[in-house]
């Protein structure tokens, strides 16, 4: 009766973990979501890594942006120039540090006409 008891434990424990796994598996949207980091895909590789290293903790994987709106990239290129974009980044904006003394115009330039074209 005790070995009974026992293998009960198990199994009610076992139930709550696959109950929370499918629960979890369902957390974070629609079935139709792009996969993390999908948004950089058009990017040139040196593009994409400039943008990993330098931008990716602010505005995200997937340009979605993790501070607010203003954060969000994914259409910057509707309400942003080229020009624009470049000013953002060497002088920062708000809470958005300056990069002008980390990275490189060529850099900057790379990052910003990648960015202008997302409409």
């Amino acid at each position: 009766m005790n070995l009974l008891r026992g293998y009960g434990w198990v199994v009610i424990k076992g139930l709550g973990a696959a109950v929370l796994l499918t629960a979890l598996a369902g957390c974070g949207g629609s079935g139709d979501a792009k996969p993390a980091g999908n948004a950089l895909q058009d990017a040139p590789a040196e593009v994409a890594s400039l943008y990993k290293a330098n931008c990716v903790s602010c505005h995200g994987t997937d340009l979605q942006g993790k501070i607010g709106e203003k954060t969000n990239l994914q259409k910057v290129g509707e309400r942003m120039t080229a020009a624009e974009i470049i000013t953002q980044i060497e002088q920062g904006s708000g809470v958005m540090q300056g990069f002008s003394d980390k990275l490189t115009e060529a850099e900057i330039s790379s990052l910003a006409n990648w960015l202008a074209g997302k409409k």
